[in-house]
C-alpha cells in the first residue's frame, strides 16, 4: 500500500490530554535541542509528561541521518555537522526555517510508522494549502514537494519539482522524536553544501521563494491548525527550562 492510500487520522485514545505546543524564540543550538528532546521523550514514555510539539529555529547547520552518505556532504567545513539518530540523509537547518520536533506516544494513537510519516506529510500539505501552495507526496521521496512548471524540465522530460519540507523521525518505546521542517524564508544557497536527502535531481524552495510573503508566526498558526486536524487538540505551554521567560497560555 502506498503512503497516499494510508489513513492519516492519528487521534489519541479517548481521555488523552491535549498535546503541549511550545514555540521557542530566537535560535536554539542543535545540541541543546537534542538534549531537551531526549528528556521529553523519556518523560513521555514513562508517563511523566504529556505529548509535545516544539517549534523552533536553529543556527545554520547540517545534520546527517542514519542513511547519510559522506559523499553527499559537499562542503564539510561550511557549517557545523551533527550526526543524528533520525532516519534519512543530510539536511540543512537554519534561520527562516520552521523546525517542528514532534514527540508523540504512538501507543496512544496508531503503532504504524508508515502511517505516522504519512500523517506528518499531511500536516505539511494542509499547512501549505492554507497558504495557497500545493504540496505533494512522492512515493520514492519522503518529504513534501511542489511542482515548478516555470523551470526547465528534467532530463527525462518530467516537470521540475522542488522540496519545500523535509521529514526525519525516530522512535523510542513508541514515542516519536525529531519531526519536520518547512522552508519559510531560509537562505536557499545554504543547501548547496550538501545533497539534500541524497537527491540531486531536484531543487529546494521556500514559501517566500514561491511568492508567499508570510511571516513565521503566520506559518505557525496554520501549522497548528493542520496538526490539530490530524492529531487532535493542543495547548500552548512553556518548556520547564523556559518557564520564567515564556509563560504558558491556553
Amino acid at each position: 500500500m502506498q503512503r497516499t492510500d494510508l489513513s492519516t487520522e492519528m487521534f489519541a485514545s479517548p481521555g488523552s490530554p491535549p498535546v503541549r505546543w511550545h514555540i521557542s524564540e530566537g535560535l536554539v543550538p542543535y545540541e541543546e535541542a537534542v538534549a531537551e528532546m531526549e528528556r521529553q521523550v523519556a518523560a513521555i514514555a514513562d508517563g511523566q509528561a504529556d505529548e509535545l510539539v516544539w517549534l523552533l529555529e536553529h543556527p545554520p547547520l547540517y545534520t546527517a541521518g542514519t542513511s547519510a552518505d559522506s559523499a553527499d556532504l559537499i562542503e564539510p567545513d561550511r557549517f557545523p555537522v551533527f550526526s543524528t539518530g533520525r532516519g534519512g540523509e543530510y539536511t540543512y537547518h537554519g534561520p527562516g526555517q520552521r523546525v517542528a520536533y514532534v514527540m508523540l506516544d504512538l501507543k496512544r494513537r496508531r503503532q504504524d510508522v508508515r502511517a505516522y510519516v504519512a500523517s506528518l506529510e499531511e500536516v505539511v500539505i494542509r499547512t501549505l494549502e492554507k497558504m495557497n501552495v500545493k504540496g505533494e507526496r512522492r512515493e520514492d521521496r519522503v518529504g513534501v514537494w511542489v511542482r515548478r512548471p516555470e523551470k526547465p524540465a528534467l532530463a527525462d522530460g518530467s516537470m521540475a519539482e522542488d522540496k519545500i519540507a523535509a521529514l526525519g523521525i525516530r522512535l523510542r518505546r513508541w514515542v516519536s522524536f525529531h519531526g519536520l521542517s518547512i522552508n519559510v524564508d531560509p537562505d536557499l544557497s545554504h543547501f548547496s553544501g550538501i545533497v539534500p536527502c541524497g537527491i540531486s535531481a531536484y531543487g529546494v524552495t521556500s514559501l517566500v521563494d514561491l511568492g508567499q510573503l508570510v511571516m513565521m508566526a503566520d506559518v505557525d498558526i496554520r501549522l497548528r491548525e493542520a496538526f490539530e486536524e490530524i492529531f487532535g487538540p493542543t495547548v500552548r505551554e512553556a518548556l520547564p527550562a523556559e518557564t520564567e521567560t515564556s509563560p504558558a497560555d491556553a
